[in-house]
């Protein structure tokens, strides 16, 4: 790989290696060491590819993205941070990272590849990825990777998918977390009510209200949230998310000191 190469790279990574060799190692795929290997001949050395590398990057994502989300979501149940960490580990969200990088401007590939489209191969992107993840962690340590992952490949998406613009998952089961919160204040289960519905049959938007409220409370709700979605469930779970968000920010969110006190959330 050619010095300006390795320099750009460097630069959309945000690290320059001590040790080059590892990016290198990283970016050249069976296929160009194999052929490397072939022309050098037998008495020659074996040229390193990037496999063992992704092998360690995968462990090295697998890592800080638990542990992102464990510090990041301390309301998840073990299932949604597992489910999160699927998706944000997976092939089809790690290859927007791998595309923003021009990871396979870089690749070094054997001719078949080449000849084969391999610098658009979702796969081999991937795989490039993870092994940049472990030159990188090798070459900087720990908390450089951590950086890069968080910035790069985990904030993003989140920040996203917060916004309702993820297109896999939503971020959490809002629904799930607000009555795991309202359980653990000795609230009610929460209920959600329609309120109202509007547009063409084709182009709906629904109105859902969050409504929690003491226990052996029978009127008033405690607090009401309302959010507006494109169906009644992304609704519901906008109301809960407000409702949530409402019950985190109260310095004394217990209901005996809240008693006879309505809130709206809208």
């Amino acid at each position: 790989m050619k010095a300006r190469d390795i320099a750009a790279l460097e630069e959309a990574l945000g690290h320059v290696f001590a040790r080059p060799e590892l990016l290198q190692q990283a970016l050249t795929h069976s296929s160009h060491a194999r052929e490397a290997e072939s022309r050098n001949g037998e008495n020659e050395d074996s040229v390193p590819d990037n496999e063992q590398l992704e092998f360690l990057g995968d462990a090295v994502l697998g890592f800080v993205t638990s542990q992102d989300l464990f510090q990041r979501f301390p309301q998840f149940r073990e299932g949604e941070l597992s489910k999160l960490r699927a998706y944000l580990v997976s092939e089809r969200h790690l290859i927007r990272a791998a595309r923003q990088l021009q990871i396979g401007r870089f690749l070094r590939l054997g001719r078949g590849e080449e000849k084969s489209g391999g610098r658009s191969k979702t796969t081999l992107l991937v795989d490039a990825l993870e092994a940049v993840l472990a030159a990188m962690y090798l070459d900087a340590g720990m908390e450089k990777t951590r950086e890069f992952i968080q910035d790069k490949i985990l904030d993003p998406e989140l920040q996203r998918m917060a916004k309702g613009s993820g297109d896999v998952l939503p971020l959490t089961d809002f629904k799930s977390a607000l009555q795991e919160t309202a359980h653990s204040l000795g609230w009610t289960q929460p209920s959600y009510v329609l309120v109202k519905e509007r547009g063409p049959e084709h182009q709906k938007t629904f109105t859902v209200e969050a409504r929690v409220r003491a226990h052996g409370d029978g009127g008033e709700p405690e607090f009401a949230a309302r959010a507006e979605g494109p169906t009644k469930k992304q609704a519901e779970q906008g109301a809960a998310k407000k409702a949530l968000e409402y019950l985190r920010s109260l310095d004394n969110p217990n209901p005996k000191s809240a008693a006879g006190r309505k809130r709206s959330a809208d």
